[in-house]
């Protein structure tokens, strides 16, 4: 028997941009974790480094990276399932890159979803494969009658911002 996802998390890591010889102004890329709710087809929420919270207090951005320094996971998301909203049928978890850096230009950047009951990781990604994008779907959670499910997408896309991603969602929901 397999357990019901009830509390999930994302974390998103990558290693800071660092002046050299060649590049002696290299920008701080700052890379972007979110998670995305809707009901059907309608945009309901998002947690991301302007909003930390849902109104539901189901999903939790702890706290925006802008540089990427330190060990592990820069930025994490948590959801509680269990406390969703219930007209809420869908989670979108997506990575972006705020200053507009193609993933293959980033050091070290990798984003996964753990099942934090079981420790569980679900999928990690290595940011260098996705190749020469600023953005990706990294993976959905689905309402169903058996509960919450996780489907890997890790597919690309063209979004510095969340609010570039949002049109192209629409084949996830």
């Amino acid at each position: 028997m397999t357990h019901t996802l009830t509390h999930l998390s994302m974390g998103l890591g990558w290693d800071p941009a660092h002046a050299n010889g060649m590049h002696p102004r290299r920008k701080d890329i700052d890379l972007n974790a979110a998670a995305l709710a809707f009901a059907g087809d309608k945009f309901v929420d998002v947690v991301f480094h302007e909003q930390l919270t849902s109104r539901d207090g189901a999903l939790r951005h702890l706290g925006d990276s802008v540089t990427g320094d330190g060990d592990g996971d820069n930025e994490v998301i948590v959801a509680d399932l269990t406390r969703l909203d219930p007209a809420v049928t869908t989670i979108v978890f997506l990575v972006t890159c705020y200053t507009g850096q193609r993933f293959d230009q980033i050091i070290n950047g990798f984003c996964r979803v753990v099942d934090n009951v079981t420790g569980t990781e679900l999928v990690r990604i290595d940011l260098a494969t996705v190749g020469a994008h600023t953005g990706i779907v990294v993976g959905t959670l689905r309402h169903t009658d058996q509960g919450w499910t996780f489907a890997v997408v890790g597919r690309p896309i063209a979004a510095d911002h969340v609010v570039d991603a949002i049109p192209q969602l629409a084949d996830y929901l």
